[in-house]
C-alpha cells in the first residue's frame, strides 16, 4: 500500500509506535489505580475488554503483566529508540507531542532502572513503583 511520498512508511511506523505505546502506559497507569484500589485485576480486564476500552493492546498486555510475564516481544529498548526518533522527528517539523514527550521520560526512567530489555508491557512497572503496588493476580 503506497501511504504518500518518500519517508510516509516510517512516518507511519513511528505513528504506530506513538499509539501503541501511548496506549500501553494509560492501561498500566489504569490498571495500577484499580489495583492500589483494591480491585482483582484480572476480573477488571474480563469486565472492560469487551467494551469500549477494549483493544488488541489490552487483550495482548494484561494478561501477560498480571502474568508477571516480561519476557520481550517487544523490548523497551526499541521502543524507547523508536519514541526518541518520534520526539525528534515531530520536534524538526514544529508538531507538540505532550504525551509521547512524557512517554519518553517514562521510558528513560525505566532504562535507568534497568528494565531495556523487558517486553514494552514492563511500562506497567514505572506506574507500579510510584503507586507501591504490582498488578498481579490474586491467587
Amino acid at each position: 500500500m503506497l501511504i504518500g511520498g518518500p519517508g510516509s512508511g516510517s512516518v507511519t511506523k513511528l505513528a504506530n509506535q506513538v499509539i501503541v505505546n501511548n496506549t500501553i502506559a494509560v492501561v498500566s497507569e489504569a490498571f495500577v489505580l484499580a489495583t492500589k484500589a483494591g480491585a482483582d485485576s484480572e476480573k477488571v480486564y474480563q469486565a472492560i475488554r469487551g467494551g469500549l476500552a477494549g483493544s488488541a493492546v489490552l487483550d495482548a498486555k494484561i494478561p501477560r503483566i498480571i502474568e508477571r510475564n516480561f519476557k520481550p516481544g517487544g523490548p523497551i529498548r526499541i521502543n524507547h529508540k523508536d519514541i526518541k526518533n518520534v520526539v525528534n522527528t515531530a520536534h524538526s517539523i514544529d508538531v507538540p507531542i505532550s504525551y509521547t514527550a512524557q512517554l519518553y521520560e517514562i521510558l528513560q526512567t525505566l532504562k535507568i532502572h534497568g528494565h531495556m530489555e523487558d517486553d514494552h508491557g514492563g511500562i506497567v512497572q514505572y506506574f507500579e513503583e510510584l503507586a507501591n503496588v504490582e498488578v498481579k493476580k490474586l491467587s
